[in-house]
């Protein structure tokens, strides 16, 4: 919900740090890498309830998230760094509830409606990206990206901001992983209906018009 109007700022911030990673010969994708193996060790400490070793990582995770597409975009963005990233992002994100079901055995069922709420969210934003791709449709909030960014009520600032909460306040991870896991289908449920509006038949037609 956020994410398109932070964008800006932080390639602001980042395009300094960028630069010097760039020139020290860095790539975006040992970037994208390093951030998601990093980030994962969020969920190891999750369970061992070492919570502020937890939000490190995911703080790690994050910046490197943004640095790799501020590396990427000082030379010739590369197809695979855009797939890398989206790739990974899910599966970090899906990871994370895993920790605290490893933490608390009652924390499993809210973690297991979490992640299957995300699946939603991720298939939607997906399908909607390979259809738009096919109709050479550019997402205007957010250009700089790879592939058609959908946005939604949940997206990446959403989803940092919640976790982080759990983090700090773990014995409310219940009422968060429903909270939030309602807030995805919400989001899943608009994502399907934009999808249903911009590739039906009558916008098809106008996409061809538009290209003769």
């Amino acid at each position: 919900m956020f994410d398109a109007a932070i964008l800006p700022l932080q390639q602001r911030v980042l395009r300094k740090p960028a630069e010097i990673l760039a020139g020290r010969g860095i790539s975006a994708d040992s970037i994208t890498i390093c951030a998601f193996c990093v980030g994962l060790l969020a969920v190891p400490a999750v369970a061992l309830e070492l919570y502020p070793l937890a939000i490190l990582a995911l703080a790690f995770n994050r910046l490197g998230d943004g640095l790799d597409g501020a590396v990427a975009r000082l030379g010739q963005p590369a197809q695979r760094g855009a797939f890398l990233d989206i790739a990974l992002d899910f599966v970090f994100y899906a990871a994370f509830p895993l920790g605290f079901a490893l933490a608390e055995p009652e924390n499993a069922l809210p973690a297991a409606v979490l992640i299957a709420s995300f699946v939603g969210t991720g298939s939607s934003f997906l399908a909607f990206s390979v259809i738009a791709a096919e109709n050479d449709l550019k997402s205007s909030a957010y250009p700089s990206k790879g592939i058609y960014y959908l946005g939604g009520l949940t997206e990446g600032f959403e989803t940092i901001a919640i976790f982080t909460a759990m983090c700090l306040f773990p014995q409310y991870f219940e009422q968060f992983a429903y909270g939030f896991a309602l807030a995805c289908c919400l989001t899943t449920l608009s994502r399907w209906h934009q999808g249903w509006k911009a590739f039906g038949p009558s916008s098809k037609n106008e996409t061809q018009t538009k290209q003769k």
